[in-house]
């Protein structure tokens, strides 16, 4: 009976689905979430591409859940953000009313800005963690920091970025949705 218990627990652990339990955003009370299944196949590579793409999520929603309250707010920078159409940024509203107060040409300057960053200076390298950027200081951020040396503190400001990250995300989707219900981004939208 002690031996097929082994075995048993032996399958268990070795078990795909059990692969990933010890990596980062791994936290409790729930453990490794995969609720579709995605990770059942144990496939490290796919993991971690996987993990890229979150933390890289994570990090421009938590951009954005900034940028939606400050411009909900009324904050703005100065100047003209199309010169040539005679658009200002104090006159651009926010939120979802914003895309077509900016010009194509504005949105596509983004996007290559995006992609440049994306597959240029922050690309990511398969030696280094996901997220850990040759070209960043401290989490990937360019700050000139450069690496953390204390790696508890590093795997705990990994986990709570990964945290924050996730509820950012949540966070973002949330505002967008209740901007398209209340038609507006300012403080309306939070009931003021």
């Amino acid at each position: 009976v002690a031996s097929a218990n082994r075995r048993r627990g032996a399958q268990h652990t070795a078990s795909p689905l059990r692969a990933f339990e010890n990596e980062l955003g791994v936290q409790a009370p729930v453990g490794y979430w995969d609720p579709l299944g995605l990770g059942k196949d144990g496939d490290a590579d796919v993991f971690r591409r996987r993990r890229v793409s979150e933390i890289k999520h994570g990090r421009i929603a938590m951009i954005a859940t900034i940028g939606y309250f400050v411009t909900g707010l009324g904050y703005r920078f100065p100047g003209m953000l199309s010169p040539s159409m005679g658009i200002s940024f104090e006159g651009c509203p926010g939120g979802l009313e914003a895309i077509n107060a900016v010009p194509a040409l504005g949105w596509a300057q983004w996007f290559i800005f995006c992609g440049l960053i994306d597959t240029g200076f922050l690309r990511d390298d398969p030696a280094r963690g996901p997220g850990d950027f040759k070209n960043g200081g401290i989490l990937g951020v360019p700050n000139a920091s450069g690496p953390m040396n204390d790696a508890e503190g590093r795997k705990r400001k990994l986990n709570a970025e990964l945290a924050n990250g996730r509820l950012a995300m949540v966070a973002i989707m949330g505002m967008l949705f209740q901007n398209g219900t209340v038609q507006s981004a300012g403080t309306e939208m939070w009931g003021f």
